[in-house]
């Protein structure tokens, strides 16, 4: 569904401060341990109704996603494979270390996703940088379990590593399945 634009004016400056609560009410919610993102409780918070929110973020979904934008990682960008990868780990890294305790709650966090981890692994096989062996299915798999908030989270350890650190580590396990 293709949204069309308004020009509000006056006006804009309250919509973003109804934007601005929605996402405060969720996140409070989430961080404080909310095993369900329920969007009647973000309502109930924020002082809005279901429906602004639905207007607003088109579904429980886009609310989560506007929560935490950097829990889709992006595809990486062009150039060298390996050091797309290295970018890609660091990318997730930096993201998660942002705010842990909130990756930590939310929903399915762990199901990143698999489009941007598929796209490396072929990218790794293109440039011939997969060990003998590694099938590209195998590389796609440690790729998406590489880069889950779990992984992330229990090697940080509630910031006693850097997200940098994390990345280093991440990238050297990665290294099992390359060249």
């Amino acid at each position: 569904m293709e949204r069309r634009a308004y020009r509000l004016g006056r006006r804009q400056a309250s919509v973003d401060q109804t934007a601005s609560s929605i996402l405060a009410a969720a996140s409070e919610l989430v961080a404080g341990g909310a095993s369900q993102l329920n969007v009647g409780a973000v309502a109930r918070k924020a002082g809005v109704s279901r429906l602004t929110i639905y207007n607003r973020f088109g579904s429980r979904a886009g609310l989560l996603e506007a929560l935490a934008p950097h829990r889709r990682l992006s595809p990486p960008p062009p150039g060298d494979a390996r050091d797309a990868l290295r970018q890609h780990l660091q990318q997730a890294c930096s993201a998660w270390a942002a705010n842990p305790a909130l990756y930590r709650n939310l929903p399915a966090a762990d199901r990143e996703d698999n489009e941007a981890c598929r796209a490396l692994a072929e990218r790794l096989a293109a440039a011939d940088a997969l060990r003998p062996g590694c099938s590209l299915k195998e590389a796609e798999d440690v790729l998406t379990a590489l880069t889950t908030f779990a992984v992330f989270d229990r090697l940080h350890k509630d910031g006693r590593r850097s997200a940098a650190a994390v990345g280093e580590i991440l990238m050297r396990l990665a290294s099992e399945f390359l060249a």
